[in-house]
């Protein structure tokens, strides 16, 4: 039987790189802008489709286009991330990023907006699993959780502040183009991140680059797009149009499976090492909560975008500004949790799911019986304390997700977590918008109580996330019960002779 490859990076053997959190730095500010790129246009879509002079469902492709091609990306960059050199796949990513944003910004046409919004999210989508799979080659220790602590800062904070920013470009930027900023702000920005991660992110010997799986890339690649796809044109009558879309995402990834496994059988380079799933500690837990709490999380903000400016007349920046202290609370909490993780492992976790429940129940409430003119103060401290709780789920559980995944695989395995994370987000954007919608055609335009029960869906992902959490957090006491019984044992009996 063939041994697997378990040959060290350069990175690995020599000491740690001096310019490791430097890198690191650089890498997050690109991560964040690709992030950012998620959420950021919900704000803008208005004036960008009076500008273009572009119908609702094109206009919908701006944001879906991007998210679908970010998603698509995820895996199979990953993967080449791992075989032909994490650097060399960043600064290639990073070099389309720059590039597709400045044609997205100054494009004529709707249509040509929407083809540089598609090719900006496979860029995004490259770029970042390289962040996850670059902290696991640069750091061990103590360190790789801080430092996974700023990368889940990052994501966290990124979708939080979108809407925020968006609104002060828009802000600052006014005119019927002001809406071209949104895209070409990452021009210089990225263009500066380019040049400094060029010189700070060290070379290493690619791993063995082998067979590339072309196979599993279009099967996992098909049922990624046909559970997003639907999703995507859910404000065009999609779920109803294209349902048996995920009846064949069904069929692709049990075929992806079936694929996976058998040149694994043959010791071939799968796509996604299902080991990942079955044998390495806390992944496949990790994996399952961050899909669902993204479900939730994720459309919470678009909610957020519809409720106080379609229904309470709010402007872009005061919209973005209401939310922000659910992002000043996510900061915070994300850079103490990435410390933290590793004293109090999945408990931290069950600490911030409690709070963000906590939060947007009181949020809730608060949409329900404030009038308009006071909300913006009644939801800071609600919104306050779910920040805080979200700080320490998304950069806790990342850690915890991929610490004991083997820095050879890295890079898939961190783009698989973040496909699970987009495919939640996705979900989250069509339905919890889609209930909103629902009920406030049911109650003739009843704009708090249409965002209640789309904020209660909210809570019924995060709840589901908390109850996957406590089940991780007793199992993992149970098998340190279980270790502590076995060095007793082993103690009386080495003392007993």
């Amino acid at each position: 039987m063939a041994r697997p490859d378990v040959r060290r990076s350069d990175a690995e053997a020599d000491a740690p790189d001096p310019n490791r959190w430097r890198a690191l730095s650089v890498t997050l500010v690109a991560g964040f802008m690709s992030l950012l790129d998620v959420s950021i246009v919900s704000v803008a879509l208005p004036s960008l489709q009076q500008s273009l002079g572009a119908e609702p469902a094109a206009v919908q492709w701006v944001v879906s286009g991007y998210a679908l091609a970010f998603g698509l990306a995820l895996v199979p960059a990953g993967r080449l991330g791992d075989a032909l050199g994490r650097r060399r796949m960043f600064l290639g990513a990073l070099a389309g990023f720059v590039l597709f944003s400045g044609l997205a910004g100054a494009a004529p046409s709707i249509g040509l907006l929407v083809a540089a919004r598609i090719a900006q999210g496979l860029a995004a989508g490259a770029l970042a699993p390289q962040n996850s799979g670059l902290i696991q080659q640069l750091f061990s220790g103590a360190e790789r959780g801080r430092a996974f602590g700023m990368f889940g800062a990052t994501v966290g904070i990124s979708t939080a502040v979108g809407p925020v920013v968006g609104g002060l470009i828009l802000a600052v930027a006014s005119g019927p183009d002001g809406w071209r900023w949104i895209f070409l702000v990452n021009v210089p920005i990225g263009l500066v991140a380019l040049v400094l991660a060029a010189r700070l992110i060290p070379r290493t010997a690619p791993g063995r680059t082998g067979h590339i799986d072309v196979v599993g890339g279009l099967l996992l690649g098909g049922a990624v797009l046909a559970v997003l796809l639907p999703l995507a044109e859910a404000d065009a009558g999609g779920l109803a149009r294209l349902w048996w879309l995920f009846l064949v995402a069904i069929a692709l990834v049990a075929m992806f499976v079936r694929w996976e496994r058998r040149l694994m059988r043959r010791h071939g380079a799968p796509l996604l090492d299902l080991r990942l799933l079955s044998s390495t500690r806390g992944y496949a837990t990790g994996a399952a909560l961050g899909t669902v709490y993204f479900l939730g999380f994720s459309g919470v903000w678009l909610v957020f975008a519809l409720f106080l400016q379609s229904g309470l007349g709010y402007t872009p920046l005061h919209s973005g500004l209401s939310v922000t202290a659910f992002a000043l609370g996510s900061a915070v909490s994300a850079a103490v949790g990435g410390r933290l993780v590793e004293r109090y492992g999945r408990r931290l976790t069950v600490i911030g799911l409690a709070a963000v429940l906590t939060g947007l129940v009181g949020t809730i409430g608060a949409v329900l019986v404030v009038p308009a003119e006071s909300l913006t103060g009644a939801l800071a401290a609600p919104l306050l304390v779910a920040g805080l709780g979200g700080g320490l789920v998304i950069s806790p559980n990342i850690t915890l997700t991929l610490r004991e995944v083997p820095v050879r695989m890295a890079g898939s395995a961190g783009g698989a977590l973040q496909t699970g994370q987009r495919v939640g987000a996705a979900i989250g954007t069509a339905a919890l918008p889609g209930a909103y919608y629902m009920v406030l055609g049911a109650t003739g335009q009843d704009h708090a109580l249409a965002a209640a029960a789309a904020l209660s869906g909210a809570v019924l992902s995060v709840a589901a996330a908390l109850v996957i959490a406590v089940r991780d957090l007793r199992h993992e006491r149970a098998a340190r019960r279980r270790c502590t019984e076995e060095e007793t044992h082993n103690y009386d009996h080495a003392a007993h002779g």
